[in-house]
């Protein structure tokens, strides 16, 4: 979407400029007129080339901008003079132009809400719906502290999760690159010692130099395939066939897939609870909750969910049939929604579950952590093992 800059003048005369994005001018122009601000000047900005990955603000800083935010707007600070101060303070340069483009929209007569929502990539849908309600029920700072409280929890199961993936990922890698190195590089040299011995090898030492042999002719072969299978992989789960499939097999793995449910099941529960209990509708909440689900299965059971709450029945029957969710679960959230509680049924079964999760992460950690060094020992060990064998031989002779 383009972005235009503006300037021109308010109803009581006061100089106003900035950068809105919008359809196109005609569109722009409507904006202004909304906003009530007399154009003088209105232009398309010039796109420029940027290479920057991703949004280039952490998710911990948009967390601690939303609790500093709350807590102004809780002292009673005006909503422009909280921005300004967060604004000053904030280390992240990419969220203080962000900050800045808010207080301007803000300044220019629209609401929070929507100058917040001109920046999906920083604040997603679930943000901007939950600021929406806060302001139209007039307890933003109530909704806020909510919202940094629920951002606050999700980024610490987020944490759990990367923590527990992270160091077998990283053990496995190193292990891959030790052994790649023995094969290219230390068994060529032992190689060509057995060359010169005149004896037949030991079978290990066969198979190794074999497979050091069968590397060093097709290293770029298979480094072309390696990266070939990534991205197609990449574009396989980009569809949402491929991503569906991709999910499932996650969700189902040994070991792994339990902590990726657990923490599904937790993120489901503190979203659609904590857009329940800030006034949002139970079909936003539910739609805006699936987007945010992070895994396909979860996604597709709960945008069943919204069908059936569509058609006058209860959200519990898809939930059941995705195999996601256990039987406590959906029992809970059917008493929640029998006894008009389900925002705060919801919050329960996600505390039970960030404990889960912690549960989970130590016991895969423990698990992993001798499975990963056995392995380690047996190929690197096997590899010099078998390097070894004929100088025993040698020497059994001598």
């Amino acid at each position: 979407m383009p972005e235009f800059e503006y300037k021109g003048k308010t109803l009581a005369g006061a100089q106003v400029s900035g950068a809105i994005k919008a359809k196109n001018q005609q569109d722009m122009e409507r904006i202004l007129r909304r906003n009530r601000i007399l154009v003088s000047s209105l232009r398309k900005k010039p796109s420029q080339i940027n290479f920057k990955i991703g949004t280039g603000v952490k998710r911990i800083d948009i967390s601690r901008f939303t609790r500093q935010f709350a807590t102004m707007i809780g002292s009673g600070l005006p909503m422009i003079q909280c921005l300004e101060i967060l604004a000053a303070q904030v280390e992240s340069t990419e969220l203080r132009k962000v900050i800045v483009n808010v207080k301007d929209g803000v300044q220019g007569g629209s609401t929070l809400a929507d100058s917040l929502a001109r920046h999906p990539k920083i604040f997603d849908q679930l943000y901007t719906n939950m600021v929406e309600a806060g302001e139209m029920g007039g307890a933003l700072d109530v909704i806020l502290m909510r919202l940094a409280a629920y951002r606050e929890k999700a980024d610490a199961l987020i944490r759990k999760v990367k923590g527990a993936m992270m160091y077998p990922i990283v053990i496995m890698i190193v292990a891959a690159g030790v052994t790649f190195a023995m094969l290219t590089w230390i068994v060529p040299v032992f190689a060509k010692m057995f060359s010169g011995l005149g004896s037949e090898l030991p079978g290990p030492t066969l198979v190794v130099l074999g497979i050091s042999n069968f590397l060093q002719a097709n290293i770029i072969f298979m480094f072309i395939s390696l990266v070939a299978s990534i991205v197609a992989f990449n574009f396989y789960v980009r569809t949402p066939n491929g991503r569906l499939v991709v999910d499932r097999i996650y969700i189902n793995a040994p070991m792994l897939g339990t902590l990726i449910r657990k923490s599904a099941i937790s993120r489901f529960s503190r979203t659609l609870g904590t857009l329940l209990s800030s006034g949002v509708s139970i079909l936003d909440a539910l739609e805006i909750t699936a987007k945010t689900a992070g895994n396909r299965v979860v996604h597709d059971a709960i945008r069943k969910s919204v069908v059936s709450i569509a058609e006058g029945d209860t959200i519990t029957a898809p939930l059941k049939e995705s195999g996601v969710f256990p039987p406590m679960v959906t029992q809970m959230i059917s008493v929640g929604e029998k006894t008009g509680g389900l925002d705060e049924m919801l919050n329960k079964i996600a505390d039970f579950y960030d404990e889960e999760v912690d549960a989970a992460v130590g016991a895969l950690t423990s698990i992993i952590e001798p499975v990963v060094i056995v392995f380690m020992g047996v190929i690197i060990g096997g590899i010099l093992i078998a390097m070894y064998l004929p100088m025993f031989d040698i020497i059994g002779k001598i």
